[in-house]
């Protein structure tokens, strides 16, 4: 008996400290969030600044993510890439265009959501805004592909994640590749004549259980010691009762 309770025990604390550990993560992704959640409401609410100084924020310290931009440019529309997307249940494309800047920069920009019946321009041609026109719009960084994320097909101009380098690439020549600034615009919500694309795409509202998570972490471990504590007090009654 004595042999089962050290091997009881010794299970029970370690499996008493890794649910204790995964409480304490989880509150500390839990004022991760939260101060995502509170830096998205506070950038998407601000004042655009220049894609200029988006730039130069970006060299500095690589936080331009939901921050405003504005510039003044032109669509490059017969450069458009699209990306697979799924909004409120309707599979369709995020539409992505350069956009040349009147200083020569071109930013790729997510113009917003086409379903799949308007994936070609020829669809949507009220919506391909020619000539001088400012945008204003969040900035995004490059992703990284999941390990489940399907690879682009850039051969087929088919995209499941949003790679800067691959569609500039893709849609740019050489020299104009030298031009595109390190991350993307997510168009914000517009209007535009005809059928889109519909910008405003954008996620911000960002699911936020990280709380619950780890009261049900703690609980488990409280748990853990209710059982094994009636488990090794019966078994001491049992054998003093023998």
């Amino acid at each position: 008996m004595k042999r089962d309770l050290i091997w009881l025990t010794a299970f029970a604390a370690i499996a008493f400290a890794v649910l204790v550990y995964l409480g304490f993560w989880q509150l500390q992704r839990l004022a991760w969030k939260e101060g995502l959640i509170a830096q998205i409401a506070e950038r998407v609410d601000a004042r655009p600044v220049p894609l200029e100084e988006a730039v130069a924020r970006w060299n500095k310290t690589g936080d331009v993510e939901y921050v405003r931009v504005q510039a003044r440019g032109r669509f490059l529309h017969d450069k458009e890439r699209y990306l697979f997307s799924v909004i409120d249940g309707k599979s369709g494309w995020r539409v992505f265009t350069p956009f040349e800047t009147d200083s020569s920069a071109i930013v790729i920009a997510d113009r917003g959501f086409v379903p799949d019946e308007l994936k070609s321009a020829d669809r949507r041609a009220a919506g391909q805004i020619s000539g001088p026109v400012e945008i204003v719009a969040l900035a995004r960084r490059p992703e990284t592909p999941g390990a489940f994320t399907p690879d682009n097909e850039a051969d087929r101009n088919i995209w499941y994640w949003r790679d800067l380098e691959g569609m500039a690439r893709s849609a740019l020549s050489s020299q104009d590749q030298s031009r595109v600034v390190p991350f993307f615009v997510e168009m914000e919500a517009q209007s535009l004549p005809g059928d889109g694309p519909k910008g405003g795409a954008t996620r911000l509202k960002l699911s936020n259980n990280h709380l619950q998570y780890a009261l049900t972490w703690f609980g488990l471990a409280g748990g853990l010691l209710v059982v094994v504590a009636v488990y090794v007090v019966n078994r001491v009654r049992r054998r003093t009762a023998a």
